[in-house]
């Protein structure tokens, strides 16, 4: 169905809305993010921006969704790659962090907007956030669940076995993404996807020091195939 000219007009707005917003946020960080300023570097009035953004909280809201929506985006392109076709579970996992790491690095304001500290006074809808902030996490389960069901990835006994209280998550976890995994490889999963953003945080945000150990892709990698080996993920599988 065509889109009407008020439809075309409308997206237009708001694609505007959000690259601003998005080189502000870059420029003067979250807390400082202002509609006026939106619309004046838009060159309307403000009444104009609030007829589609209502408040800084909405604006906040777009650029999270934005955000979650760019790098799932980029993440699944890399994945949809036709070398990949031909390599390894393990290989696609490896993938899989070098795109979440690059995005980081090219977009660092707007992964702190998403992985950073809390904006003061500014909580997230979840009906309008949840979905795309957990397209990074599904493509890491159907990951797990195809190396599992290809006999890619090993299900470790763990050494302390899953409290009943996290077993009763991952249930819910089941549910919500459809996606059938033993409790063992959930919760390997679970440390592997904080491990693996702990370490594209650290380098984000500076915390590994002004050098990095002297080459911070190089660590990436190592600390990705450590991540790997705690999934289970075998080499040439």
């Amino acid at each position: 169905m065509a889109t009407t000219p008020r439809a075309r007009a409308r997206a237009q707005t708001m694609e505007d809305i959000t690259r601003i917003g998005r080189q502000h946020l870059a420029e003067y960080g979250a807390a400082a993010l202002s509609l006026r300023a939106v619309a004046r570097d838009l060159g309307v009035v403000s009444s104009a921006v609030y007829r589609y953004v209502k408040s800084r909280d909405e604006l906040l809201t777009l650029l999270v969704v934005d955000g979650y929506d760019e790098m799932a985006d980029a993440v699944a392109l890399a994945l949809r790659h036709p070398a990949l076709a031909r390599r390894s579970h393990r290989d696609r996992f490896l993938e899989y962090g070098r795109a979440v790491r690059t995005w980081a690095l090219v977009e660092p304001a707007t992964y702190a907007l998403l992985y950073g500290a809390p904006v003061p006074g500014y909580e997230a809808p979840a009906e309008q956030t949840t979905g795309p902030g957990t397209r990074v996490v599904r493509m890491l389960l159907e990951l797990a669940a195809a190396a599992l069901a290809e006999g890619a990835l090993t299900v470790r006994e763990q050494v302390a076995p899953v409290p009943p209280a996290l077993a009763a998550g991952f249930e819910e976890v089941r549910a919500q993404f459809g996606i059938d995994l033993p409790d063992e490889v959930l919760a390997a999963g679970v440390l592997v996807w904080a491990g693996m953003f702990g370490c594209i945080s650290f380098e984000v945000f500076g915390q590994y020091g002004p050098d990095a150990f002297g080459d911070p892709a190089a660590l990436f990698e190592h600390h990705l195939a450590r991540l790997a080996d705690d999934l289970g993920l075998r080499a040439g599988s």
